[in-house]
């Protein structure tokens, strides 16, 4: 897919994870991967930068792509706009461009109910996403408007369902959805797209759940009716580069569910 070559993408939580067998083991690193793999240069963000430069390292030497690693954390504590800004001012000042922006980097505590749920909890969860999503569109915006770029905002089934346990996760993600509507409305004129994914994908937390809680696990984690969780490089990130494509511009303000099945539940 040669339209993403020299192209840049900014991926939020992006930082290098593994499962036990070394594949992608989170998300964001399987969207950096199939990104890296059509030859788009990145810049990634998220709170280790261990983490990020492990990322750098491993897919600028397996795809001859650059990357570009800065350390962001959105949090209730920190002046989130100028943080943001400086991670956009940087891709510029490397890159010059901006084609896609992927919000994914999500922080929440799960498994609280919603009369129990801290306000600290609440706020980690809403500054770490719907916060972020906001300022990094906004900042990213007059770029993606240059390069008549696209957007792909992270979302959940946490907030589509109702996830028990879930409630700042969910008003997060939901909130998310409601300004990726918004900007699919505003945006459209500039010829940007702004879409969403409810995903679900087999992770390294996940991996380290089972072998921790094998009990728990059978008890709460139910496999899609596809029988397996998605990959994600190559069920979650893949669908993200067609999400980018000149064949999906047309395609906005849509939330799409890639949960092997689940995500069909009325």
């Amino acid at each position: 897919m040669s339209f993403l070559k020299n192209k840049v993408a900014l991926i939020t939580g992006a930082g290098r994870v593994v499962l036990s067998n070394g594949q992608s083991g989170s998300i964001g690193y399987g969207i950096a991967t199939a990104y890296a793999k059509e030859g788009a240069n990145l810049v990634i963000t998220g709170r280790n930068k261990a983490k990020l430069t492990a990322a750098k390292d491993a897919l600028e030497k397996e795809y001859g792509i650059q990357v570009l690693p800065v350390v962001a954390d959105i949090n209730v504590h920190a002046d989130n706009e100028a943080v943001v800004q400086n991670v956009v001012d940087q891709a510029i000042k490397e890159f010059g461009r901006l084609d896609v922006l992927i919000n994914n980097a999500q922080a929440s505590a799960s498994g609280v109910t919603l009369a129990d749920h801290t306000s600290d909890q609440f706020d980690l969860a809403i500054y770490s996403g719907l916060y972020a999503a906001f300022y990094y569109m906004k900042a990213c915006y007059p770029y993606l408007k240059k390069t008549q770029g696209s957007v792909i905002n992270f979302a959940s089934g946490a907030g589509l369902f109702g996830n028990y346990g879930q409630c700042a996760y969910a008003a997060a993600k939901e909130g998310i959805r409601g300004m990726s509507r918004v900007a699919t409305t505003e945006w459209a004129k500039d010829n940007v797209n702004v879409n969403i994914v409810c995903p679900l994908a087999w992770t390294a937390k996940l991996e380290q759940f089972k072998e921790a809680f094998p009990d728990a696990f059978k008890a709460n984690v139910h496999v899609p009716p596809m029988g397996h969780f998605g990959n994600a490089e190559k069920e979650i990130g893949r669908v993200c580069v067609q999400l980018a494509s000149p064949d999906f511009k047309y395609m906005t303000g849509e939330t799409i569910t890639l949960e092997g099945g689940l995500g069909q539940r009325p």
